[in-house]
């Protein structure tokens, strides 16, 4: 019976002269890299494109809502935070905006009314609303479950991506909170 110092000495051997056999260092490489620059990419063919992770992060206003841009950049998610949403209190009317609305970045889009108070909802960026969330009519409390997820309010066609750059990203606007 061989011992497993023989085996794996002779299996790493294979490993190295031959490329018929997996290396999992191989398939790590791209993904470290792209942790270590912030970047992802993707090969199709012989072409790789990266985009950059700090278009893809979630952004945050002063003002609790935040907005997270589709992999195209040209439409948006917006939201209340998660911060603003405890803040509230459990929440029991959402005022949504309606389809098709032209709006500039600060222009109210609706509002929230809770136990505890009413807040007005304001657009992260300007561009046209696209969708507002239906289920928020029915089951407000949505916001309260997963403000950052399935209690989003709006979608929003974005006009100018320059603004989504300005706002916070998620541990600038961890620190704002903590103030």
């Amino acid at each position: 019976m061989a011992s497993f110092a023989k085996v794996a000495g002779s299996l790493s051997t294979a490993a190295a002269t031959s490329s018929r056999y997996y290396s999992p260092t191989a398939r790590l490489a791209p993904q470290l890299q792209n942790r270590i620059l912030g970047t992802k990419s993707a090969s199709f063919g012989a072409r790789a494109f990266t985009t950059s992770r700090a278009l893809e992060e979630k952004k945050y206003t002063t003002d609790h809502e935040w907005i997270e841009l589709s992999s195209d950049g040209k439409t948006g998610t917006i939201g209340v935070s998660t911060y603003a949403a405890k803040n509230l209190g459990d929440v029991v009317f959402v005022e949504a905006p309606a389809p098709g609305l032209e709006v500039n970045a600060g222009d109210a889009i609706g509002a929230v009314e809770s136990v505890k108070s009413a807040s007005d909802i304001m657009s992260p960026v300007s561009g046209k609303i696209i969708e507002a969330n239906d289920v928020l009519q029915e089951k407000p409390g949505t916001i309260n479950k997963g403000p950052e997820a399935e209690g989003w309010i709006a979608r929003i066609e974005v006009k100018d991506k320059g603004e989504v750059g300005k706002l916070m990203g998620e541990v600038e606007y961890g620190r704002f909170t903590a103030e």
